[in-house]
């Protein structure tokens, strides 16, 4: 059975008059045939006002000429939708004054014609509304770019941190290895220098006393032979300290590559002449020059300490000849020492270069350890390659490749 609410013109004509949103009927041209009270507050015009006008009089002047093209496009085809969602539609009141409107149109077929059904709705407190939250969000966008900023610059600034205390725990650490290997060093320095200076030493003190006994003419040959062996001592003593002198003066960064010309052919025999009184009887040194060496750029002074321990090495570990092999290799002054002495294990090859090292086999020799340390450090001070090649019981060969200038 019909609703008699929905059957009654009244109960329509009620429902226009009274809804709570502006509604207003126009005739296929467009002109306003009904209005209700609501759009007639909104536009501020009386009933008989709008009777008979075009809409264009609610329209703002300067969407005049496209509102007449979209009503023309209607005109030939009608369609009920919604206008102004999200669009910045503006309404003209009697007082021309505009103001913000949502429009939805609808449209039906009389006898008479088309007619159009217009719902308006004053949106003015909905765009404000939608405007205090725009500008909140971009308060909010501000505040979160801003907390943004802060979090990575504190971010950073912890990072940094933990960078600065990551560097200072490795310095830290370094700091107490190298404190550690310090230890190490003066204990193994005490224990050395403890062997080492005794040896000499004593036998100064001894050939001292001895002297003292032997007051007549006829015990001068033998004086004179503890005289050689104070002496002897001495010279021994001189060259640990200055094996000591030298690590301090290179770890402190104090030595400085100063290059002269000499001759290398003479170079060399001065050294061996030099080490005449380390030989054993019998023991040659063996010098062997292959190309035509000539004058050579270096340092002096540095290659003779690399060569002289080489040398002294050599001698000292072997009852056999050594022999000193000199060869020019384009700008690259080749030098080798071989001996046929006792050897190195692999296992100690490994650690001959760190300061006061000495092989297993090698501790019944007197030395500080310090000679190979010394070499390595002048080669690497003349840019030079220090090679070490040795098998227990055969003997070792120490090649050095120093590069520098042949002055002819």
């Amino acid at each position: 059975m019909p609703n008699k609410l929905f059957t009654d013109p009244k109960h329509f004509e009620a429902i226009f008059h009274e809804a709570a949103i502006g509604i207003l009927v126009t005739n296929a041209q467009f002109n306003i045939i009904q209005s209700n009270e609501y759009l007639q507050s909104l536009f501020g015009y009386s009933e008989s006002e709008l009777l008979g006008q075009n809409i264009s009089i609610l329209i703002p002047n300067h969407l005049k000429n496209r509102h007449e093209g979209h009503l023309n496009q209607l005109n030939h085809q009608p369609i009920s939708r919604p206008m102004g969602a999200g669009l910045d539609l503006k309404a003209k009141r009697k007082d021309e004054s505009l103001f913000p409107i949502e429009i939805s149109l609808s449209h039906f077929k009389s006898d008479d014609g088309m007619h159009y059904i217009a719902f308006v709705s004053d949106v003015t407190l909905k765009r404000k509304v939608e405007m205090e939250l725009i500008l909140r969000n971009q308060e909010i966008n501000q505040l979160n770019e801003s907390l943004e900023a802060e979090v990575e610059a504190r971010t950073q600034a912890l990072q940094n941190t933990l960078e600065k205390l990551e560097l200072q725990t490795k310095e830290l650490e370094l700091s107490l290895q190298k404190e550690i290997e310090l230890g190490d060093l003066k204990t193994r320095f005490v224990s050395m220098a403890s062997h080492e200076f005794r040896t000499p030493l004593t036998s100064i003190l001894s050939s001292a006393a001895l002297i003292e006994k032997y007051v007549q003419a006829e015990d001068q040959p033998k004086r004179s032979q503890h005289i050689q062996r104070i002496k002897s001592s001495v010279a021994h003593l001189t060259e640990i300290l200055e094996e000591f002198l030298s690590v301090g003066k290179l770890e402190a960064g104090k030595v400085e590559v100063r290059p002269d010309t000499f001759s290398i052919d003479e170079f060399l025999r001065d050294l061996i002449t030099e080490l005449d009184g380390m030989r054993r009887p019998g023991q040659e040194i063996e010098l062997q020059l292959e190309g035509l060496l000539g004058d050579f750029v270096s340092d002096t002074s540095m290659l003779r300490k690399v060569l002289l321990n080489g040398l002294s090495n050599a001698l000292k570990f072997s009852q056999k000849n050594v022999f000193l092999k000199a060869l020019k290799q384009g700008e690259i002054l080749s030098i080798e020492i071989i001996d046929q002495g006792i050897g190195i294990s692999e296992a100690d090859q490994k650690h001959l270069f760190e300061r006061f090292f000495r092989g297993g086999n090698a501790n019944i020799i007197p030395g500080t350890g310090l000679g190979l340390h010394l070499m390595d450090r002048y080669m690497r001070l003349l840019g030079g390659e220090l090679q070490l090649i040795s098998a227990l019981g055969q003997g070792t060969t120490l090649r050095i490749k120093l590069p520098g200038i042949y002055a002819n």
